[in-house]
């Protein structure tokens, strides 16, 4: 259930800045680069009898790999 926030707690929250693109980057400098595999299946079957009911749930698998 979602309430809303007060005042008090909203003045409370805080954020900070990320550091530089460059700090983020590998030894300095523009040397980032990321593999990203991502596969979706599913399957579903009617086998068009009269009031059939067919379901499918689809499985997702992301692989990422940076250096």
């Amino acid at each position: 259930m979602r309430r809303e926030l007060t005042i008090t707690e909203l003045e409370a929250e805080r954020t900070d800045l990320l550091p530089a693109r460059e700090t983020l980057s590998y030894g300095g400098g523009n040397n980032n680069w990321a593999t990203i595999v991502a596969s979706n299946s599913s399957l579903a079957l009617n086998a068009a009898s009269l009031f059939a009911v067919a379901n499918s749930a689809a499985v997702q698998t992301i692989a990422v790999q940076q250096g």
